[in-house]
This record gives structure tokens, C-alpha cells and sequence, in this order.
């Protein structure tokens, strides 16, 4: 009986310190970081006298922070959203999108969900997309330059 309870204490020691072990820990994109990282794309565009408007979302497309500076057109709000949830549910640049597009693939059009414009960038911690960035206002390039400032402020 004492080595069929040791062996089963073993067993689940064993299974308890492989479970630990495999578990791999995910960072969560918190409100302080996401503004941090709209700080810095202000910045930028504070520097090159443009306006926008900065969404950020979490890894799973919920907004955690919008900021449209002053002046900027209304309209912008919605291309700044609809930019970040491109780049988050897609994991990738919206700008990979619009040069899909140049290149003649139209088709990407129809994909739901997307926005095939610069100006949409993955937040990136480690290996793990744990938010999007998605500013509009500027002209896409200049989004797109607004975008990576301050997605570069979080590394």
C-alpha cells in the first residue's frame, strides 16, 4: 500500500511539474501601456504638424484607448478602429494589406473585417500579439510612420 501511495505522489508531482512548466505566461496589454504608446504616437505627430486619431486595442479587438487630438475630422475615429482590429485580428501590418491590394490581389477586399490601408500595427510582447495600434488622420504613409513610433515606444 505505502509504494502504490508513493508511486501515485510521484505520478502527480511529475504531471503538476510538467503542467507548470508548459504553461507559458502571455503579457496582457494594460491601460498604462497603451499609453505610453500613445504618447509617443502623439508626439510624432505633434513633431510633423499632423492630427489623428490613436485607437488601441487588446488582444482580443477590445478598445483599451482612443484619443483624437485636436481638430481632426470625425470621420477619422472609425478608420482609426477599424484599423487596429484589422492589425489585431490579422496579427499583421494593415500596410501588408494595402500592398496586397497594389499588387492586384482585390480578393483581400471581400475578407471580412479588413481595412486595407497603412496605419495598422500589431503590438508585440515577446512572441505573443497582445494588441493593435490604429491611427488615422494624415495620409495612410504618415499614419502608418504615427503608428510605428509609438508601437516602437513599448519595446
Amino acid at each position: 500500500m505505502q509504494k502504490l501511495t508513493l508511486s501515485i505522489l510521484i505520478l502527480l508531482f511529475t504531471v503538476v511539474s510538467y503542467s507548470a512548466s508548459a504553461q507559458q505566461t502571455t503579457r496582457v496589454l494594460s491601460l498604462k501601456d497603451a499609453q505610453t504608446i500613445a504618447v509617443a504616437a502623439e508626439a510624432k505627430a505633434k513633431a510633423n504638424d499632423w492630427t489623428v486619431v490613436i485607437s488601441i486595442v487588446d488582444a482580443g479587438g477590445d478598445l483599451v484607448l482612443l484619443k483624437r487630438m485636436d481638430g481632426t475630422q470625425t470621420g477619422s475615429i472609425d478608420v482609426a478602429l477599424e484599423k487596429s482590429e484589422t492589425a489585431i485580428k490579422f496579427k499583421r501590418s494593415t500596410k501588408e494589406f494595402e500592398d496586397m491590394v497594389a499588387e492586384g490581389r482585390l480578393n483581400i477586399l471581400s475578407l471580412p473585417g479588413v481595412l486595407a490601408m497603412e496605419g495598422g500595427l500589431p503590438i508585440i510582447s515577446g512572441d505573443q500579439v497582445i494588441g493593435a495600434i490604429g491611427v488615422s488622420g494624415a495620409a495612410p504613409p504618415e499614419d502608418g510612420i504615427i503608428a510605428g513610433a509609438g508601437v516602437a515606444a513599448f519595446k
